[in-house]
């Protein structure tokens, strides 16, 4: 068996910010945090460096993408419609410390964040994120499309329902405030955005993905 590797982790906002070198230490700061900010980074220079610097421009980056498929397969999948925004979750643990966002497709803006929230799971994100994504392209009657890579979060959508096997709780109170009214949102309205699943294998990473992987 492989020898994990280890892995360093910077907080630009937390209870104590800077780098980390377990991520128990890492959550300690960001349990209990509104609007938590890290990433995990393979060397602790990575991380050093990256704590100078704005979470924002760290989150997502991923530039040495190479897809195995075919150059047939390729060209029948196609481009990314840039008429779109892309949602994604992160989820530290299944349940675990959890948050959501979505981004313009092209030029990876980010459009919302929610979270980080201290128990959920990164399908109950998946979901909420693509609420989110459906209520603000109605509230701006938008024509774009909205990417997900969860089919996942893509059936529970179009169920109308979130079929997650998360027990509630206090810690996860707030969480299941938010599911309720995201299938009361789907329950008592209608939208023309189109859903579409990110073909990850031939595009990479979904430009809203948090680059914790």
């Amino acid at each position: 068996m492989s020898k994990k590797k280890k892995k360093y982790y910077t907080v630009w906002k937390g209870h104590k910010t800077g780098v980390f070198e377990t991520w128990n230490d890492c959550k300690a700061q960001i349990t209990n945090f509104e609007g938590a900010q890290y990433k995990s980074f393979e060397s602790f220079d990575a991380a050093k460096e990256a704590s100078k610097g704005n979470y924002f421009n760290y989150i997502g980056k991923k530039t040495d993408f190479k897809s195995e498929l075919s150059s047939i397969q390729l060209k029948k999948i196609g481009q990314p419609n840039y008429n779109s925004i892309s949602v994604d979750a992160a989820s530290s643990g299944n349940p675990g410390i959890m948050e959501y966002r979505g981004v313009d497709t092209k030029t990876k803006k980010q459009l919302f964040i929610q979270g980080p929230f201290p128990e959920g799971t990164n399908n109950i994100g998946e979901f909420l994120a693509l609420v989110h994504g459906l209520a603000l392209l109605k509230k701006n009657n938008s024509d774009r499309i909205l990417y997900t890579d969860s089919k996942t979060a893509m059936s529970w959508v179009k169920k109308k329902s979130c079929n997650t096997k998360l027990e509630r709780n206090e810690k996860n109170k707030i969480l299941f405030e938010l599911v309720d009214r995201a299938v009361n949102w789907l329950k008592s309205n209608t939208y023309k955005t189109v859903i579409v699943k990110w073909e990850t294998k031939a595009w990479g990473e979904i430009p809203a993905d948090f680059g914790r992987k």
